[in-house]
């Protein structure tokens, strides 16, 4: 049993009841035994209160609870309007509360769909929200530009690629959640005590005494507010409601697939995070700001580990991050000119690099030591254009490297990869793979449990030189790279890629997968890795620079079909065009939902200011107090503990940080397995098999049988289940089958209760369209085609069993089969008899089993040994003892039989 394990949030199903005076929103946990009730007044018109009364209920209580309320809100007999308490909607979340020039509004996630699982912890997407005014329209005071700052809002689109988890930190690393599950229990125990004196909730710790003295500690931290996209719609009120109502969501991408290692599940993990500070489009948001937060900042984790074991303490799970994000200076370009490639501009001087400055001390405080940054800009240009970011660049690295030990240095790697791209005698992704050799060395990676002796046995050169640091419990990852181009999205794509598979060989040795940290192109794994990184990129490529990638995997390694070059063009002038005519549209969005921009009376609205250059650098606004040191530019501390990053010491400043609580091992608020399998609940098949992740041996391994099923086997394009170069039906077929995945709604369950019939009707035969779309891949068009279909679908006897089965069995051999089962019958005739007279109720077609193992008692709960002569055990002392060196003397009889032995054998 753990010592300590995640907090689950109790709040996870929400029902929004109504009456003309408040909003009552009823939240339980999944098995409905434990409520929470949250109170909104309807009457104030332009402020929200909202009363949490901080009690637990359970689900008689509520029921007579919403009892009474509807009788009380009852009018009078033939009185119009609507009377007593109705239901509103039903919903899984609370994203926020937002308020433009009227009063506030409240969005709920009423869709979701589960995306991935880690450890048994379910990450949701979001499919559908709705946002729904507070106030009564008797007090609603109306203002003319409120619809129009509503629309803007909404732009934002929240069923696009947010995600949210009831027991998983999203805004934190794997290392870091695994970490703090690791405390020494003594901080456990005073962490505890602090909490419970400063509890929020009254009522919560009346059970535990009564359940016995043993208990779990439940940890959960504060998110990361940096990746977190809805912080400033919850700061209104995260200080008057119980944490459980809470729940952060991210922007970026989600992504899981199944690698069957000889029908071993392993999962592979592929989470973004971008960035809410200094969010935006391509060519509006460049550069940092005042505080060190640049554009594009997406914080990249492959997390691999082994589906077998459903446990953060039992099992392996490894992980390795990343990061991309545009070059820390104040850099614009200007899109007045309308043309392809605006000039660069450099706005401001910054000799002491103090931008540059802070964002390095935000990455050492998250990351450690070694920051290593690869600079793929490039090098050499008739014009000058993008050398001018890597002249600044590497002045202001060098400027910041003075004053840090050597030991904990910036790294900067310049590597001109567009110029390498375009020579036919350089091999682009073979000098990304030396690059990424040695920055995976340099910073290691995460794993939770000890190097295998077989590491040990068999000691590898590549695994002795690895990086990080190494405890008893594992591996942690020390710093962390910093990919950058001019756009952050395809060069850094293919070069975070070739790094990530690099990384992966580490992770797949480490857990005794492989016998070599190595994986070659054109296996099963790679393919599948490679597709989860197209993803990847084709989603943050559409987020910031409105269009999927130009230039892909398969582009630099100079094997994509020809039809490719006219999709690169169109997904050029779809760039263009998203770029000059709908981002400026996008930013306003970006900035009324994250509360960069906040409405008000007697201000200038969104869409009246020139630029949003003030709203994003705060230094514009008013001056600081507080100036940093030129020299000493990183936070007092960070040092101390290099190469380990700040945020994952146990210090009193990160013990704040964390919410502690002490739970009965029982206690469904850290019952994982509960969580996961929920045996309280009436499952169906949609509901059990929601989560259809990509398959290693399904979609990339070959359909025959009898090449080597292995996945780190390297094969040919015409041996594999997807074929890397593809002809137009099957990489349309794919495409569909994709589109089909993303677009299908969610599981009847998930959706939200007050759908109507007919809403629901039509999510069945969509669902029923995409499982007969995926379970047959395959389009019969014409029937001369079909005997070479039925080939490649439908395995032969000879490949399935070893031998064709087709050809009619022998006379002989039926003879003899039909006497075997004569045998048989006759054997059992007399029991079967015997058995019918003992039971009055027996079936003829039960057959008594009879154990014939020498183990009378074997199951899994208890294990008889057999019972063993006197003599047996002699000898079989007398053999260990001999393996031992100890010989027993022989007797009369032995050296008889030995004579005996020798007249025959020699005389």
């Amino acid at each position: 049993m753990p010592a300590a394990a995640p907090i689950i949030r109790s709040v996870q199903k929400l029902v929004l009841y109504e009456t003309r005076a408040r909003y009552f929103l009823v939240g339980s946990n999944p098995a409905e035994t434990k409520y929470r009730v949250l109170k909104i007044d309807r009457t104030e018109p332009k402020d929200l209160v909202v009363i949490d009364d901080k009690h637990v209920y359970t689900q008689q209580e509520v029921r007579e609870l919403l009892g009474r309320l509807d009788l009380g809100n009852r009018t009078k007999i033939g009185q119009k309007g609507s009377s007593g308490l109705s239901r509103a909607v039903s919903a899984f979340g609370i994203v926020g509360f937002v308020k433009f020039l009227e009063g506030y509004y409240i969005i709920l996630i009423t869709k979701r769909r589960k995306m991935a699982d880690i450890g048994g912890h379910a990450i949701y997407k979001i499919e559908d929200t709705n946002m729904i005014y507070i106030p009564n329209d008797s007090v609603r005071v109306t203002h003319p530009d409120e619809a129009r700052y509503l629309r803007i809002f909404q732009n934002v689109d929240l069923s696009s690629n947010f995600y949210f988890s009831y027991s998983y930190d999203l805004s934190h690393s794997l290392q870091y959640n695994l970490t703090i599950l690791r405390m020494p229990l003594e901080v456990l125990k005073t962490e505890t005590t602090h909490t419970r004196q400063e509890s929020f909730d009254i009522f919560e710790d009346e059970g535990l005494t009564t359940l016995g003295g043993s208990g779990i500690y439940g940890i959960g931290s504060k998110a990361y507010t940096k990746y977190v996209w809805n912080g400033k719609l919850l700061d209104v009120v995260k200080n008057t409601i119980h944490h459980d109502w809470l729940l952060f969501i991210i922007h970026g991408f989600c992504g899981q697939s199944k690698l069957l290692i000889y029908g071993r599940p392993v999962y592979v993990t592929l989470i973004a995070r971008r960035s809410s500070k200094f969010a935006g489009t391509r060519f509006l948001k460049r550069g940092s700001n005042s505080e060190g937060d640049v554009a594009n900042e997406v914080e990249t984790e492959q997390i691999l580990y082994d589906a077998s074991v459903m446990s953060f303490s039992a099992g392996s799970y490894s992980s390795y991050v990343q990061v991309r994000g545009s070059v820390p200076l104040y850099w614009s370009q200007d899109i007045s000119t309308m043309m392809p490639k605006p000039p660069i501009t450099l706005d401001q001087a910054d000799p002491f690099a103090h931008v540059a400055a802070l964002h390095f001390d935000q990455m050492l405080q998250r990351f450690g030591s070694p920051i290593i940054i690869l600079n793929l800009v490039k090098e050499r240009e008739k014009r000058k254009h993008e050398r001018i970011l890597s002249e600044e660049l590497v002045a202001a690295v060098t400027y910041l490297n003075q004053f840090l030990p050597p030991e904990h240095a910036i790294v900067y790697i310049p590597w001109d990869m567009a110029k390498y791209t375009k020579s036919k005698l350089c091999n682009v992704l073979d000098r990304l793979n030396v690059i990424a050799e040695s920055v995976v060395k340099k910073t290691g990676f995460f794993v939770n449990r000890p190097d295998s002796y077989c590491s040990t046995l068999r000691p590898d050169e590549k695994w002795n030189e690895l990086g990080g640091v190494v405890v008893s419990t594992g591996r942690l990852q020390t710093g962390v790279l910093r990919t950058n181009c001019v756009d952050c999205l395809d060069r850094t794509n293919t070069a975070q890629f070739m790094v990530g598979k690099c990384a992966l060989a580490y992770q797949l040795y480490s857990l005794g997968l492989i016998d070599k940290p190595n994986l070659q192109f054109d296996t099963d794994a790679v393919r599948l890795f490679e597709e989860l990184y197209e993803d990847h990129g084709d989603t943050l490529s559409l987020q910031y620079g409105g269009s999927q990638l130009v230039h892909r995997v398969k582009t630099y390694r100079k094997i994509a079909p020809w039809t490719q070059h006219s999709k690169d063009i169109m997904q050029t002038l779809s760039r263009y065009y998203s770029n000059a005519f709908s981002d400026a549209d996008r930013q306003d969005s970006i900035n009324l939902f994250l509360g960069v921009f906040q409405p008000a009376e007697g201000k200038p609205h969104l869409w009246e200011l020139p630029t949003d250059f003030y709203l994003h650098h705060r230094n514009t606004l008013s001056l600081s107090q507080t100036r940093r040191s030129y020299t000493y530019w990183w936070t007092q501390g960070v040092l101390n503990h290099l190469p380990l990053p700040y945020d994952e010491v146990t210090c009193s400043e990160n013990r704040q940080k964390l919410i502690v609580k002490k739970f009965h091992k029982y206690e469904e608020e850290i019952d994982i397995h509960n969580e996961f399998f929920r045996p309280y609940e009436l499952s169906s098949f949609d509901e059990t098999f929601c989560l259809a992740m990509t398959n290693s041996t399904r979609d990339f391994m070959p359909k025959n049988v009898g090449i080597d099923p292995s996945p780190f086997t390297v094969r040919k394009p015409d041996e594999t289940g997807k074929s890397v170069l593809g002809n137009k039906s099957n990489r349309e077929e794919t495409v569909l089958q994709r589109k089909t995945a993303a677009s299908a709604p969610p599981p009847p369950s998930e959706e939200a209760v007050s759908s109507s019939s007919e809403d629901d009707s039509g999510t069945d035969k969509e669902d029923e369209g995409a499982v007969s779309q995926r379970s047959t891949p395959v389009k019969m068009t014409d029937t001369g085609d079909n005997t070479k279909i039925t080939e490649n679908v439908v395995q032969s006897m000879k490949d399935v069993y070893g031998i064709n089965l087709s050809d009619v069995p022998s006379e002989d051999d039926l003879s003899i089969y039909t006497r075997f089962v004569q045998l048989g019958q006759s054997q059992h005739k007399q029991d079967k008899i015997s058995h019918q007279l003992c039971s009055k109720h027996s079936l003829d077609g039960v057959i008594k089993l009879v154990p014939i193992s020498s183990f009378s008692q074997d199951n899994i709960y208890e294990v008889q040994p057999p019972k063993v002569d006197r003599k047996s055990v002699e000898i079989f002392h007398a053999h260990i003892q001999a393996g031992r060196g100890i010989m027993q003397q022989l007797g009369k009889d032995d050296f008889l039989m030995y004579r005996e032995y020798i007249r025959n054998r020699y005389m």
